[in-house]
């Protein structure tokens, strides 16, 4: 209140002004000091609103009178042609006033307007940008609160019955209202406390509601943004269903290649111990020397069968995360030594180098096994019988690294960055070579889990897949000092 008497006493003071200039210091004849009041009547009307305007019209056309009508000095009219343009410089000062006001009105409800579409518009831009770092309908409310500038703001997910919560401030005591307003399209406003409870629906089905708290905002805008929340939660619910079907499909794919996997490598110790077993039961009498030759190749690969059904296992429980570290102290040229000499015989060859033996690192030695047999097993499937495969073990940067050479046709380089994902296979190799596409993907889990690095560099004819890890911790382990 104080306000607007402040405002129209700055009127007066213009209609003052405006007089003491028109009729004292630069005369004007009468037509120019009523264009000079209407200009300031429409610059009140058009800054501060109708009512000042109208206390200006008045005192302008008083002052008009006054000063420039028959007789001059006095607020009487002798002519009647006066008196019609009295009324009329009054009359048009108000229509022009109350038009002034419904411009400026209009102006500041567009500018609102424009403002309240920016503020949708950034909206739908941040549920774009939404990842899955943190559950969905936490950054939702987020963003609700930020963008629309409100003081809290409570978001209720019919289909889990979470309630996620934002802003500086919190109400409690709304859920049973926030339910209410899901299961029955009710809502709830609270203009004293600026408060509104309003649905969630996604065309004619509630699928959750919101509370908000801090300016209101009109229906138009609040209805666009249910919309987009509503839109936001459906498209987070296909996200979810998708990723749940594509881990459920890689699932499946996953349990075809193990079985495919060890079909294939089970074949060939079955094979030979089938062979063993038929000779002895087809020729019973032979010499004990030949028995006993037999009987050692059935229990050798007996041996390895089981070797091949644990490392299966060991591979499913590590692509599926399922898998614990046991470390400790690792002599990795000994260790690498131990899986080279693992590998058949069969003609090919595998060169280890080691300039120096670097030192021991703690490592799990059971999956640090696993990871070079698996790059060596790599190695040698994707390069020619005849080339040579090499093994270098050494130091680098302050890690041990473990570096496995093949001669084989190479890594083009914009497959380079994916051959560690799951399941991937070059389609240039994906036909001719058999394989899971799940080796390399365990191999650089197993690497991560000890706090290392995996690399590839890769050439036409040559490519090498280095293993680094930490060096040192052994000590640490055996409880020596550092």
């Amino acid at each position: 209140m104080s306000q607007r008497i402040g405002r129209t006493l700055l009127s007066l003071a213009g209609v003052a002004a405006v007089t003491m200039t028109a009729y004292r210091l630069i005369p004007v004849n009468a037509t120019t000091a009523e264009f000079v009041y209407l200009l300031l009547v429409l610059v009140v009307a058009s800054t501060w609103g109708f009512v000042e305007a109208a206390v200006a019209s008045v005192a302008a056309t008083l002052a008009l009178n006054f000063f420039s009508l028959p007789p001059l000095g006095a607020f009487t009219i002798r002519d009647p042609q006066n008196v019609v343009a009295f009324i009329s410089f009054l009359t048009t000062s108000l229509i022009a006033g109350r038009l002034s006001v419904a411009a400026r009105r209009t102006a500041l409800h567009a500018i609102e307007r424009q403002q309240d579409l920016e503020r949708l518009y950034t909206f739908s831009r941040a549920i774009l940008l939404i990842d899955n770092s943190t559950p969905f309908g936490k950054q939702l409310i987020q963003k609700v609160a930020d963008v629309f500038q409100l003081n809290a703001a409570v978001l209720f997910e019919r289909h889990t019955g979470a309630f996620y919560r934002a802003g500086p401030q919190d109400f409690e005591g709304l859920d049973e209202q926030l339910r209410d307003a899901a299961a029955h399209n009710a809502t709830y406003a609270d203009r004293e406390k600026q408060r509104l409870i309003t649905t969630i629906r996604l065309g004619s089905e509630p699928i959750g509601s919101i509370a908000l708290q801090g300016a209101l905002m009109p229906d138009a805008v609040l209805q666009g943004m249910a919309n987009l929340i509503a839109i936001g939660m459906e498209r987070a619910k296909a996200q979810e269903m998708a990723q749940q079907m594509e881990a459920a499909r890689q699932s499946e794919q996953l349990r075809t290649a193990l079985v495919d996997a060890m079909a294939h490598e089970f074949k060939t110790p079955l094979t030979s111990i089938k062979a063993a077993t038929t000779a002895l039961l087809d020729i019973p009498g032979q010499p004990p020397e030949s028995r006993t030759e037999l009987l050692r190749v059935a229990d050798e690969e007996a041996d390895r069968l089981r070797e091949l059904i644990d490392r299966s296992l060991e591979m499913a429980r590590v692509e599926s995360g399922q898998f614990e570290i046991h470390k400790e102290p690792v002599a990795v040229r000994a260790l690498v030594a131990e899986v080279v000499a693992s590998f058949p015989a069969d003609g090919r060859r595998i060169e280890v180098l080691c300039d120096a033996p670097p030192p021991a690192i703690a490592a799990d030695p059971r999956l640090l096994r696993m990871a070079v047999k698996q790059v060596l097993d790599n190695a040698l499937k994707y390069s020619p019988p005849e080339s040579l495969v090499t093994v270098r073990v050494g130091t680098s940067g302050g890690a041990v690294a473990i570096g496995i050479t093949d001669h084989g046709k190479g890594i083009p380089p914009h497959e380079q960055s994916r051959i560690f994902e799951r399941f991937y296979r070059s389609p240039s190799v994906k036909r001719l070579i058999p394989g899971s596409g799940l080796g390399l993907s365990i191999v650089h889990t197993i690497v991560e889990a000890h706090d290392g690095e995996l690399a590839v560099s890769s050439r036409p004819g040559e490519t090498t897949i280095r293993l680094l890890l930490p060096a040192g911790g052994a000590a640490a382990i055996l409880g020596e000092p550092q």
